[in-house]
């Protein structure tokens, strides 16, 4: 039996936290393909599940939500819109894994070449044959921790 998980109620140990470097917690978003964006939406905070790829150090998402998209793409005539993003992988029995926060500016990729090259490797998780937008998020905050056993 793991010793970490208390067979009386199902709780788990507490777990030690390590911090991620920069460098760590980008290579670690490179490991997954689904996280979450937040963005201001009518003055509030929203989140939404968006599919993301990497692009050297930059997050590249795929939008399918027009509301979303408003909300998140900026004018051309300004650095784009702050945005976070987070992305995880935490085993839901241990408690064990890691997650990123990156904070940043979110642009629309609007040329077409370059739209279309991420457009196909951002593959859909939602039924829509066509997506509204991909962004790109260059990383300006990143923070990112390891759930260890103690």
């Amino acid at each position: 039996m793991d010793r970490a998980v208390d067979a009386r109620c199902g709780a788990v140990a507490p777990r030690r936290m390590a911090r991620l470097d920069r460098a760590e917690a980008l290579r670690l978003l490179g490991t997954v393909s689904l996280g979450r964006i937040v963005f201001t939406q009518q003055a509030l905070p929203a989140v939404r599940p968006v599919n993301h790829l990497m692009d050297g150090d930059d997050i590249v998402v795929r939008l399918h939500d027009g509301a979303t998209l408003a909300s998140v793409v900026a004018p051309t005539h300004v650095t784009g819109v702050v945005v976070a993003y987070e992305a995880d992988v935490i085993d839901p029995e241990t408690h064990i894994g890691w997650s990123v926060v990156v904070t940043g500016y979110a642009r629309r990729i609007t040329e077409s070449g370059e739209r279309a090259r991420f457009a196909a490797r951002l593959r859909p998780w939602v039924e829509d044959p066509a997506p509204h937008a991909v962004l790109r998020i260059r990383p300006d905050l990143v923070t990112g921790l390891r759930l260890l056993t103690p």
